[in-house]
């Protein structure tokens, strides 16, 4: 039987029909009130948008999330693990300095924010997979031990997965910081003396000082760097590029590993939303925001982590390209634009084709547009 997956358009012509309204019809249609009993303390995962990044999803929809899931009778509380890079949200105290200034304080979203992984990203649980990469994997402790969970992810390009979603939302999102790091073990960059304009922004977000940049060399110490690819994102002239120990797609599936580890205990108690919209090249862990690739699309919801994924890339590979954006207009609607825009990955295919192996949902969907 084909997994559900429901769909609300960003068309509005009045109040009844406004994105807020239509997210909460997705949340009961998707049937996420019916996994959330009295008081589970309901974990809702997002993306507390790097420093000065404008494409995370609005906190104006995470208080309609916890509207709904009081109602449901749960105790919503919102969490993400620490960064392994160093930026605004590699500890505690930062990364909740951060949600608050993107607009994530209690005042707007009216529950608590609780950082998966503790003060410095020692508090994790390890759980057991037994799968091709990983016997366990490093879960941040307070999302592991929450009652119920509702991931809600921004869809967009990223350089390591091709595209990040609900399985890097969940998976690399929720890993404790050692746990990132496990994820990122065969990420090798390298650095092009002919195209680095010694500008020492990867520096700065050098977590582990493996970068030096001088009059003389622009080079970095494979024995001290960890593979966490910031390095790449950050680069302004695109002169840092991944050299894979393996493939890009041993990153997918580590990510989809950690994810399976995340949903051990609660695979009957999660729901899942993706926000088609704003669908920038890079993910929003980067200090800034590209121009979208296509128009936005939608919101999806469903129980189903793989079918959500799959109907969010078809949907995205169906639109024509935005004028203005990094792909050209003329892009061939139906090809794999996370794969155009990222070609060192294979646009994000691994993770849903590995997730549907070892389980933990089906590609074959119903879109049911609401």
């Amino acid at each position: 039987m084909a997994s559900k997956v429901y769909f609300a358009n960003t068309r509005a012509t009045g109040h009844n029909s406004s994105m807020i309204v239509k997210l909460y019809k997705l949340f009961e249609k998707a049937g996420f009130d019916e996994f959330i009993e009295e008081d589970d303390m309901t974990a809702i995962k997002l993306h507390f948008g790097e420093k000065n990044n404008t494409a995370f999803i609005r906190p104006i929809y995470i208080r309609k999330l916890v509207e709904a899931i009081k109602e449901a009778k749960g105790k919503p509380f919102l969490t993400d693990a620490n960064t392994l890079y160093v930026g605004e949200r590699a500890n505690s105290v930062d990364h909740l300095n951060t949600a608050i200034a993107n607009g994530f304080g209690y005042s707007s979203v009216k529950a608590p924010l609780i950082i998966a992984d503790g003060l410095t990203g020692k508090s994790y649980t390890e759980v057991e997979v037994d799968l091709k990469n990983f016997d366990s994997v490093k879960i941040g402790a307070d999302a592991y031990h929450a009652d119920s969970l509702i991931s809600v992810a921004h869809f967009k390009g990223h350089q390591l997965t091709g595209f990040g979603g609900t399985f890097k939302n969940i998976g690399m999102g929720l890993g404790s910081r050692s746990g990132k790091q496990m994820m990122h073990s065969t990420v090798l960059p390298e650095i092009d003396e002919n195209e680095c304009i010694k500008c020492k922004e990867c520096v700065k977000w050098c977590p582990e000082d493996a970068i030096t940049i001088t009059d003389e060399k622009s080079v970095i110490d494979h024995n001290k760097c960890i593979g966490c690819g910031e390095c790449v994102t950050t680069c302004p002239t695109e002169a840092i590029s991944i050299e894979w120990e393996a493939s890009s797609e041993g990153v997918e599936e580590r990510q989809v590993e950690f994810t399976y580890g995340v949903l051990k205990n609660k695979l009957d108690k999660a729901g899942y939303i993706n926000f088609v919209v704003n669908i920038t090249p890079d993910c929003d862990c980067t200090p800034w925001s590209d121009e979208p690739i296509i128009e936005d699309i939608g919101i999806l919801a469903s129980k189903d982590p793989v079918a959500i994924e799959q109907a969010s890339l078809d949907l995205v590979n169906e639109q024509p390209a935005k004028k203005g954006g990094v792909l050209n207009e003329s892009f061939p609607k139906g090809d794999n634009k996370f794969k155009a825009i990222h070609p060192d990955t294979d646009g994000g295919v691994k993770q849903i084709e590995y997730a549907e192996e070892i389980g933990l949902g089906s590609t074959d969907y119903e879109l049911i547009e609401i």
